[in-house]
C-alpha cells in the first residue's frame, strides 16, 4: 500500500499549524483548485474528535463524495483523519506536529488504498500516488503561507 510522508518547516506557532489544518474552512481554501464544498457534517470551524465532513470535489474531471472523520486527537501534536466512505478502498491521514528551534515541524503521513484490485494498484503507480502527493505539497505551502502572515485567525476563530 502506497504511503507518502512529507516535511514541512513553518515559523509559526505549534497550535496554530495544529488548528489551520483542523479547519473546515482552511481545508476549502486549501483545496480550491479541486473546487472542493462540504455537503453534509460540520460545514464550518474546527472538526473535533469523532466528527464527521463530507467533501464534494472534482478530481480528474469526475466529482467525488467522500466522508472523512477525525478519529484520534492529540492536542496539538497528533490528529488523524480516515476516509470512512469515498472512492479509495482506504485512506488515512496522519498529521503530526513537533516544535524545532523555534518553529513548527509538520509532518503528514498519508495511506492511500485504490479500489478495483488489479487496476487500482496500476492507477496507484502510473499517476495517483504523484497526484495525491502534488495534493498535499499544495495544501502544505498554504497552510505555510498562512500560518507564517496575517489572516490566519480567520480560520480558526472557532477555537
Amino acid at each position: 500500500m502506497p504511503v507518502i510522508t512529507l516535511h514541512t518547516e513553518i515559523n509559526a506557532p505549534i497550535e496554530r499549524c495544529f488548528l489551520l489544518s483542523l479547519s473546515v474552512d482552511f481545508n476549502k481554501l486549501s483545496a480550491s483548485q479541486t473546487h472542493e464544498e462540504v455537503v453534509a457534517g460540520v460545514r464550518h470551524g474546527l472538526m473535533k474528535l469523532h466528527e464527521q465532513v463530507t467533501w464534494r470535489a472534482k478530481h480528474f474531471g469526475v466529482r467525488f463524495n467522500m466522508t472523512s472523520a477525525i478519529t484520534a486527537y492529540e492536542c496539538p501534536t497528533y490528529f488523524v483523519s480516515r476516509m470512512v466512505k469515498g472512492p479509495f478502498k482506504k485512506l488515512y491521514h496522519q498529521h503530526l506536529f513537533s516544535e524545532k528551534n523555534g518553529k513548527t515541524l509538520m509532518t503528514d503521513i498519508f495511506e492511500l488504498k485504490a479500489p478495483f484490485g488489479f487496476l487500482g494498484n496500476l492507477a496507484e503507480k502510473w499517476f495517483l500516488v504523484s497526484y495525491m502527493e502534488r495534493f498535499l505539497i499544495t495544501r502544505n505551502r498554504i497552510l505555510k503561507q498562512t500560518a507564517e502572515n496575517s489572516g490566519w485567525e480567520d480560520y480558526v476563530s472557532g477555537s
